[in-house]
């Protein structure tokens, strides 16, 4: 493209020292995260390593391991790569050093205090969401200082055309902000509680919506977008395909957000979402496999390298196992497939064959290739950095075979039926849990070598980092004067974006809408396509000389880009939070918790139930006749937040209540041995000890009221008066059991809870409204 003829050169010295905390930070918390991960591996093969110690328990730890893994591993990540790519991108220092450190502190902050507070019981409840109300507005506060440093040092660029990897850093900064910020919508209770505002399926759906996506978005576009950076470079060669990587971003950001409904399948989820999200899951595939192709291909020329350049193999391995996920990702999509491993540890393997290998090994890669370049000196060991490569690819091998194999066998054991169908094969759920123990210890032993491997790069970072010269890039630019921005009307009015919201409209049309109408749409299908390629064919380079100037216009890009990711969340989201409340529920509706049973609801939530436990029953065979009649949707309209689960370490709570009595609650969480020879579950002492927090309830019935629910207790005395009387006759039947606690104990008010699962009542329909008479 060529230059104008006025400008001057100059010297830009970059800010790297951003990217050397980053990286640092990246290492650290990434051994925190994974040695977590190692302990709650750990503990579902050996309960004893939970330590009868309420912050050390599996159900706590869990989510600190996913959010140090997620947010404090991979984001310190994804910052050291978009900080040292784009300021050589856009051959301009990053616009605000002071952003870029309120940044980096921030982050790390944010980190610190989820890490204190997760194992202390403060949590929201909800999978990769579980940060306390405060927290969540320090990470949006955060977000949007990283957003506005990215969107300034883009406008400030000296270089007129954004290359690949930054669009896939933008589709980031502006869909994690939209995903995160509605998704953690809450009302406090306190400094450290609050409801989510949306519940039951509606909180079912935006979870998912988010948890998919933050998938997507957080693991998935911006390591894209350090792939198309950083493995050109390591390889000397260029990108594959220019034109592939086109198609790649565009239908990646575009597909990939209608997909979460497929974590819902066969549940109490609406069919259309269910369908949708299978269909666009089963997409996912053609530019999942474009990139990882463009990625692979990228390579070719370089291929010899391989064997002596570590940074290559991890970049290499990395890709391959993106390929390999995002193949099983649809895989498991489809409905009869995801009958079997969903709420099994096929899901487990799944995720961490692309956490552990897409993730994990992308950084490595880009740490050892940048450390030299960042301390001025030569990597301290190849011959280190190359065992971490084995050890980490062992690990990996070893812990997604092992939840492979465990996962598809208790997928098959808890389905399998015998005599017709008529009664299950294995009725007992600890059947399925001890036949798989041993498949557990292979999976900590793999999580424990990958660990190691991650420990060899912290001590090679260090080595090579000790005693060296830091140093900062430079760069010799051409300033030239700033370019004619296109207009808005030029960036949306043209025919690549009609002809694509036209393909959209029609499509959503042809689902939604009636046969005749749907028939039409189809028509329009068409025709659109057909219009587009004669378009293309008569246009000559009309369409690229528009996406040319497109990507010399940021703003324009981010504006099409933001359109593109928010469409299938509004498609999705809206007619479900509007339809389904409440007030519209058909057939049965939840009865409202009391008092004392949503204490004990918080205290279920508080100690991470949700990981292990499911409170949906799947239109399946075998969840139906092991577990009772399948779950509607009004049954957990009231739930804040949603209780569904993702994994099955255990049954399957949704229609727990009354079916044993309270006794055997009390002895269950006392030591899970006594009434489940063979369970994996922890002691809960302290719930014997600690006092239900009764006064609390008055702020929190007070936001349950505001959400709809319909509490008839509301002041203080009255919360108490019923707490006292329900945890009376709690306690006097265990009293007759032969068992002793005071009333105002925890434990009576989860057993509260617990007998209240699976109660409703009938809803009868609405009365037709009256004829309107004309006069």
């Amino acid at each position: 493209m060529s230059t104008a003829a006025s400008g001057t050169k100059t010297i830009i010295e970059f800010d790297d020292k951003v990217v050397r905390q980053f990286l640092v930070a990246t290492m650290v918390w990434g051994i925190v995260g994974m040695l977590v991960g190692v302990i709650i591996a750990t503990q579902l093969a050996v309960w004893q390593a939970n330590f009868n110690t309420s912050f050390l328990t599996f159900g706590r730890l869990r989510p600190l391991h996913t959010n140090a893994v997620i947010f404090a591993f991979v984001g310190n990540m994804v910052f050291t790569g978009v900080y040292y790519s784009l300021q050589r991108l856009c051959k301009v220092r990053m616009a605000s050093d002071f952003l870029s450190k309120l940044h980096f502190w921030g982050w790390q902050l944010i980190i610190v205090a989820a890490a204190i507070t997760l194992p202390l019981g403060l949590t929201r409840g909800k999978e990769y969401a579980e940060l306390i109300w405060p927290i969540n507005i320090a990470v949006a506060l955060i977000w949007v200082v990283f957003a506005v440093n990215f969107f300034w040092t883009i406008a400030k660029r000296n270089e007129p055309t954004l290359y690949v990897g930054i669009w896939f850093y933008i589709a980031t900064v502006i869909t994690v902000a939209m995903l995160y910020i509605v998704n953690h919508l809450s009302i406090p209770t306190s400094w450290t509680h609050s409801y989510p505002i949306f519940g039951g399926v509606q909180d079912a759906l935006v979870q998912w919506w988010y948890g998919h996506n933050a998938v997507a978005f957080f693991l998935t576009t911006p390591i894209l977008g350090i792939m198309y950076y950083f493995l050109p470079k390591a390889a000397g060669r260029p990108v594959y395909s220019y034109r592939l990587s086109i198609v790649h971003f565009w239908s990646l950001v575009f597909l990939y957000i209608w997909a979460g409904p497929h974590h819902l399948l066969n549940t109490a989820l609406p069919v259309w979402l269910q369908s949708l999200g299978m269909l666009f899951s089963l997409m996912l595939w053609a530019p999942s496999w474009a990139g990882m192709l463009n990625g692979l291909l990228t390579l070719r020329g370089a291929w010899h390298k391989l064997r002596t350049d570590p940074v290559l193999k991890f970049f290499a391995a990395a890709v391959t196992f993106y390929g390999m996920a995002t193949f099983e990702g649809p895989l498991m999509s489809i409905k009869s497939v995801n009958a079997l491993s969903h709420y099994s540890d096929w899901t487990v393997g799944h995720v961490h064959s692309g956490a552990l290998g897409w993730n994990g090994f992308m950084t490595a890669g880009m740490v050892y290739w940048l450390a030299p370049r960042l301390w001025n000196r030569k990597l301290h060991s190849t011959q280190l950095a190359n065992m971490h490569f084995w050890l980490g690819l062992v690990g990996i091998l070893l812990y997604v075979a092992a939840m492979w194999m465990s996962g598809i066998t208790q997928g098959l054991m808890l389905s399998a039926t015998r005599e017709s169908g008529s009664i299950l094969a294995y009725p007992n759920f600890l059947d399925a849990v001890t036949s798989t123990m041993f498949l557990h210890h292979i999976r900590a032993g793999g999580g424990l070598l990958y660990l190691a491997g991650f420990i060899l790069c912290g001590y090679n970072l260090w080595k090579t980092a000790w005693g060296a010269e830091t140093v900062n890039g430079t760069m010799e630019v051409f300033v030239a004067e700033k370019r004619h921005a296109m207009g808005l009307g030029r960036g949306f009015l043209n025919a690549p974006v009609l002809y694509s919201l036209a393909l959209v409209a029609f499509s959503i049309g042809w689902a939604a809408l009636p046969a005749t109408w749907g028939g039409l749409c189809i028509v329009g299908i068409l025709a659109t396509v057909m219009g587009a390629v004669t378009h293309k064919e008569f246009s000559g380079t009309a369409w690229s000389d528009w996406y040319e100037e497109l990507l010399a216009n940021s703003l324009q890009f981010s504006l099409l880009t933001a359109l593109a990711v928010a469409t299938g969340g509004i498609v999705q989201i809206v007619p479900t939070v509007i339809m389904q409340k409440a007030g519209n529920m058909e057939g049965v509706r939840q009865i409202p918790y009391t008092p004392l049973e949503l204490a004990g609801r918080d205290i279920y939530v508080r100690e991470g139930c949700y990981n292990c436990h499911s409170q949906m029953i799947r239109t399946l065979v075998g969840d139906v006749l092991r577990y009772g009649d399948y779950s509607k949707l009004g049954e957990s309209i009231y739930d804040h937040p949603y209780q569904w689960g993702s994994k099955r370490t255990g049954p399957d709570l949704a229609r727990l209540g009354s079916k044993y009595p309270n006794v055997w609650h009390y002895n269950h969480m006392l030591d899970p041995r006594n009434v489940s020879i063979g369970s994996t579950m922890p002691n809960y002492p302290w719930l014997f000890r600690d006092k239900t927090g009764v006064e609390a309830l008055v702020s929190k019935i007070a936001v349950q009221k505001k959400l709809g629910v319909p509490f008839r207790e509301t002041t203080l005395s009255e919360i108490q008066e019923s707490c006292a009387k329900q945890a009376g006759v709690i306690a006097a039947d265990l009293k007759t059991a032969g068992v002793e606690t005071p009333p105002d104990r925890e434990i009576v008010a989860l057993i509260a809870y617990l007998q209240k699962l699976g109660r409703s009542e009938p809803v009868k329909p609405a009365p037709s409204a009256p004829p309107v008479v004309q006069r």
